[in-house]
């Protein structure tokens, strides 16, 4: 029998923690947790790229995402995408996605998502970037948008994702 002493298993413990809240992707600002930020993967030369994840909110008031920066792109902007008779319609949300209170958000493909406009450069499949999201109530946030195959439609948290 081998013995393991209270203190590897403290130390065990916490190790495991610190890797399952880094496989989570997750990030906290005031009463809002931001899940899972991911892109997909764009050609060089491509202008714009997309931003998704989620946001949940434990407050007992409503919130709202209003806008947000990145040192990969020009412009940030919210947009929501529709289906009109079989034509996809996109376009810029103002005044912001509202985060209900104590409820989510999800910013995912064919629904609301973050533009990335004026692309300055590629993003790369296996790369983070930066974004700082600025909400109405919460402070600013920056999270780290793991970029994904061009071909993912949600967010990938194991090893093939490339991150």
């Amino acid at each position: 029998m081998i013995g393991i002493s209270p203190k590897a298993l403290a130390l065990g413990a916490i190790v495991s923690l610190t890797a399952s809240a880094a496989m989570a992707h997750g990030y906290r600002s005031g009463a809002l947790s931001i899940q899972h930020p991911w892109s997909r993967e764009t050609a060089v030369g491509q202008a714009v790229g997309g931003g998704f994840l989620t946001i949940t909110n434990s407050g007992d008031r409503e919130d709202r995402l209003i806008s947000g920066t990145t040192p990969v792109a020009a412009e940030v902007q919210l947009h929501t995408m529709t289906m009109d008779g079989g034509v996809m319609r996109m376009r810029q949300v103002t005044g912001g996605i509202v985060v209900p209170t104590k409820g989510s958000v999800e910013l995912k493909p064919g629904g609301y998502h973050i533009m990335f406009m004026g692309l300055r450069r590629q993003l790369r499949q296996g790369e983070r970037f930066p974004v700082t999201l600025r909400f109405q109530r919460a402070r600013s946030v920056t999270v780290q948008f793991a970029v994904q195959p061009v071909t993912s439609t949600g967010p990938m948290e194991s090893s093939h994702a490339g991150h």
